[in-house]
């Protein structure tokens, strides 16, 4: 039930609880790339809602997908494409992450340009157990996919991998081969565990620090090959302490969705770039705070970016690869797409409290451009739920 100023949202107790509706953020957004950093948004996918369930293959609303590009673009974003925040390895298959890329990479030329990454993975494999070689041959023909297409690529982490390495070796002899046959520089990125449980241990050690001397030691052999490294296991010291030991020219691209704003930020040793799920949530709060940071104004920049991170939080809490519903949520909410249906029925990983608590969250920054429509929206889904 809503006011013109109110919402009720259910209350752990079984009951409701009345908040109050925010004033709109007030952001001036820009319309071209930050000079001072490079930032991609990790996007979502807009399923068919009329066909998409848990027993269903991949379904996707292509139009509502790319017209959610468009407006990252507009804001002055690149786009991360064919990412797990767009369901991969948890409803987006093969087939339609890679459909998804090359029409990614076609809207960006329709444009007239717009940055683009896309993930490229193993996941035409099946379950397995497969050799080292088989692996290298799936990463292969999804690199030759993509760079046919005229796109670059994110190297993500493989799970077929994890499950047939053993000592840090073998990555280097699979990473070692892709490497090689890329035409373009790539981006590296190591996923954690609490994003994938099957990536325990990836890079050959449970142990962190270990891990980064193998990871280190591919980029020093492959530098020219490797444009940057997207770090994704939440650690804000680890990422630091690895962003310092980056070769000249290899850049650090933060996947750390609790502590963005202080690394990209920075301090005296250098920042990160951003490559972030959380951005797909805050797109217009990530175009203007980088609109300030450009201009110098680091406080400015805070300023709007940092209320994000408790909203950011909220979204990526345990278990983390569910942090996708956040995003579809906030999309929703806002007016982005027009429906709160998933791929693979994945909407049901978070319980109707959480989606209340992500409403009251982003509410409270004022991410709402229009509160009465997203007050009505999230009163509606509520009230089908029977509350």
């Amino acid at each position: 039930m809503i006011t013109s100023t109110t919402i009720e949202l259910p209350a752990p107790d079984g009951g409701t609880r009345r908040v109050e509706l925010a004033e709109p953020a007030r952001l001036t957004t820009a319309s071209a790339p930050p000079s001072s950093r490079i930032v991609y948004s990790a996007a979502h996918v807009v399923a068919d809602p009329l066909r998409s369930s848990a027993g269903s293959p991949t379904l996707i609303d292509w139009e509502a997908t790319l017209r959610i590009r468009h407006r990252l673009w507009d804001l002055g974003l690149g786009v991360a494409e064919s990412m797990d925040t767009a369901q991969r390895g948890t409803g987006l298959s093969c087939a339609s992450a890679l459909e998804l890329g090359k029409r990614t990479l076609a809207e960006s030329r329709s444009r007239g340009g717009g940055a683009v990454l896309v993930g490229i993975s193993t996941d035409q494999l099946n379950t397995g157990p497969h050799t080292l070689g088989e692996i290298t041959d799936a990463y292969l023909e999804q690199l030759s996919d993509i760079q046919d297409a005229g796109g670059s690529v994110v190297l993500m982490a493989s799970r077929h991998l994890a499950r047939a390495a053993g000592p840090p070796e073998d990555y280097l002899r699979v990473y070692d081969a892709v490497l090689s046959a890329a035409t373009r520089p790539v981006v590296l990125h190591w996923l954690g565990d609490m994003f994938d449980p099957a990536l325990t241990g990836y890079w050959g050690s449970r142990s962190p620090a270990d891990a980064s001397e193998t990871v280190l030691s591919l980029i020093s052999t492959h530098r020219s090959r490797i444009a940057g490294i997207k770090l994704s296991l939440l650690d804000e010291a680890l990422e630091r302490a690895f962003r310092r030991r980056l070769p000249q020219g290899v850049r650090m691209f933060t996947g750390d969705d609790y502590h963005y704003v202080d690394l990209i930020a920075g301090d005296e040793h250098g920042h990160s770039d951003a490559l972030l799920g959380a951005f797909a949530a805050v797109p217009r709060f990530a175009s203007a705070s980088f609109l300030r940071l450009d201009e110098g104004d680091v406080d400015g920049y805070r300023a709007l970016l940092g209320p994000t991170q408790a909203l950011s939080r909220l979204v990526f809490e345990a278990p983390t690869r569910y942090y996708k519903v956040g995003v579809a949520w906030v999309s929703y909410l806002t007016g982005w797409q027009d429906h709160f249906r998933m791929v693979a029925g994945f909407e049901t990983g978070r319980s109707l409290l959480h989606l209340a608590e992500v409403f009251e969250a982003a509410n409270r920054i004022g991410l709402f451009p229009d509160p009465d429509f997203s007050a009505a929206r999230a009163a509606a889904y509520f009230r089908g739920h029977g509350l």
